[in-house]
């Protein structure tokens, strides 16, 4: 078989007429270039190089030889400048994975006007709650709140300031009142929600840790926020999927005064090759939308 670094010493020896000086350029020793010209003599059976101590030229069957060499590593760096092209354009196919009631209800608009702005991107999504295995599943890129416990992976920062708020609606306050502190949760119908693979029934309020119940969890987080706008319950739902309800009526905040679980959001990679152009412009541009959405 032939070696494409061979082919190299190859050409730059009969360019240069000197194995010592393809060597230099090469950054090799002289025994290396030599035995790479040998290499390439003896799988093709043919002597491509009359060599003495003081000159090199090509056989006529090595000057054959090298046009179809030349024209071969031009072919090859042709190719790794297109594919380097490649890297710089926002373009291929993104699979993304987000967050149902986020997805559908922020993401999917702010995806419409980021696809207008790359039209050459083709973007497939998977909206669940469900963590997805960036290791094992077709993702590319995936939407998550809180830090990834597998350190292997790759966690770009959207919305470290992100929280989440206790809210219910006017109806449910009017029926049952509002909770003076996280105690008092033990009195009212919390709506849970699964979180990767349990129920997320500890609520945490600083350095409180309350365990809620109630007669309704989905894994759909949008069902949970659904239900709360309806009466529900209480809902203890990140400040990204109901701020729009609270600045429209249809939530109203509880235990304003007490510290609320971080819930930071990060566009989460499974290792820095996947880091492409389209997933820094997507990072860019959702991070300037969610600055625009909190303001």
């Amino acid at each position: 078989m032939v070696r494409l670094d061979d082919l190299q010493v190859l050409v730059l020896a009969a360019e240069q007429g000197s194995l010592s000086a393809a060597a230099r350029e090469l950054d090799i020793t002289p025994a290396v270039a030599s035995a790479a010209v040998k290499r390439l003599e003896d799988a093709l059976g043919l002597r491509l190089l009359v060599r003495s101590t003081r000159s090199l030229r090509p056989t006529p069957e090595g000057s054959h030889y090298l046009v179809h060499a030349k024209a071969a590593l031009a072919a090859l760096q042709q190719g790794q400048q297109e594919l380097s092209r490649g890297r710089q354009q926002v373009a291929g196919e993104l699979t993304l994975s987000m967050p149902s009631d986020l997805g559908r209800n922020l993401l999917l608009g702010w995806l419409d006007a980021f696809m207008a702005r790359h039209p050459a991107l083709k973007l497939r999504l998977r909206v669940s709650d469900r963590i997805s295995d960036l290791f094992r599943q077709p993702v590319d890129v995936a939407l998550r709140y809180g830090v990834p416990e597998d350190s292997s992976l790759v966690a770009l920062p959207l919305d470290t300031s992100n929280k989440r708020l206790l809210v219910a609606s006017p109806a449910y306050i009017a029926r049952h009142g509002a909770p003076q502190n996280p105690a008092e949760l033990k009195d009212h119908n919390c709506l849970r929600f699964v979180l990767g693979d349990r129920v997320y029934e500890q609520w945490l309020f600083g350095s409180d840790k309350v365990k809620v119940s109630g007669n309704r969890v989905s894994d759909d987080a949008e069902c949970v926020r659904r239900w709360a706008i309806s009466g529900q319950g209480i809902a203890y739902k990140s400040a990204l999927d109901v701020s729009a309800d609270i600045a429209a009526g249809r939530l109203k905040p509880l235990l304003e005064g007490w510290p609320t679980e971080p819930t930071p959001l990060y566009l989460v990679c499974p290792h820095r090759l996947s880091i492409t152009p389209a997933v820094v412009a997507l990072k860019d541009f959702l991070s300037q939308q969610i600055k625009q959405y909190r303001q």
